[in-house]
């Protein structure tokens, strides 16, 4: 078994500390415990609830995240609470003992335009991860996602990124949407329906083009551009199937590198948006700070 490796993360209520993981812990979704007999599915929940200070447990693909009762600090505990989920996991023992069949609800699967003509988004009412995934190819796709390597099956399928509740897929020009979409989400909707593994492994990706990588050790001004992109810009492209997130802040040129992906990536209308919207928001909210704003394709 490979080596599980649990890291602290601050969130921004000073009581709830997340414990991320480098494994996947749970297929999907999600699962929140309030006390230790809601927890009566979850061994590791029921495990941590023995610790005089846990008040809540919520449980997501790759992090567990603790609210505490303020008889404590975390400054005392999360050390003692990292290596105690660290000792279980490495153990092999189960987090969530996850129902495949019972309260099942119906999967919806629906296929959406993108302004990118190559793109179209496959949105669904699963939780299908907690952290944006994309893959260029079945060889990327097979380290992490059986899901995104059975869709790389498709020969017009040229991309894939995966989020919350939706897929994007980028196709070759050798087909159009109109022709192939209904079969793509056919597909989609009989894997989510047998509750098949979405994600498996966290890819490891370049720390370049990682967004989870760079939003380590932020000076000041960074955290302001993470904040806007995230409350400000992700929302309105995530409803058009993409991601944009933040790459680097050079301080002596004032210029912001953004990552593109999913319809995003190669759009024709992106210039336009990361103009006209991005780079104008950003020095508007942050007078005198941002001179430019370029794009990565991720």
């Amino acid at each position: 078994m490979d080596t599980v490796q649990i890291n602290i993360q601050e969130t921004g209520n000073e009581t709830i500390v997340k414990f991320v993981s480098n494994s996947i812990l749970i297929n999907g979704g999600s699962y929140e415990f309030n006390n230790i007999d809601e927890a009566k599915n979850s061994p590791l929940a029921q495990t941590l609830f023995y610790l005089p200070f846990v008040k809540k447990v919520f449980i997501t693909a790759n992090f567990i995240a603790i609210q505490r009762y303020d008889i404590v600090s975390w400054d005392d505990v999360a050390e003692e609470v990292k290596d105690q989920i660290q000792t279980y996991l490495m153990a092999g023992k189960t987090v969530v003992l996850e129902e495949k069949t019972a309260k099942m609800n119906p999967i919806e699967v629906y296929a959406e335009v993108t302004p990118n003509p190559a793109v179209m988004k496959f949105g669904s009412n699963k939780a299908l991860t907690q952290t944006d995934v994309e893959f260029k190819n079945i060889d990327e796709a097979s380290k992490s996602s059986p899901l995104a390597q059975e869709l790389f099956n498709f020969p017009f399928v040229k991309e894939i990124f995966i989020s919350e509740n939706y897929i994007s897929i980028t196709k070759y020009d050798m087909v159009e949407w109109n022709d192939v979409y209904q079969d793509i989400r056919t597909f989609i909707r009989a894997y989510l329906q047998e509750d098949k593994v979405i994600i498996a492994a966290l890819p490891q990706q370049e720390t370049k083009n990682n967004p989870e990588t760079v939003k380590k050790n932020l000076t000041d001004t960074e955290a302001k551009i993470v904040a806007i992109l995230d409350e400000y810009i992700k929302p309105a492209v995530a409803s058009d199937g993409g991601n944009i997130a933040f790459q680097s802040y050079d301080v002596d040129s004032k210029k912001v590198s953004v990552i593109l992906q999913g319809a995003c990536s190669g759009c024709p209308s992106s210039t336009i948006t990361l103009k006209n919207g991005i780079e104008t928001m950003l020095k508007e909210m942050l007078p005198n700070q941002i001179n430019e704003v370029v794009a990565i394709n991720g």
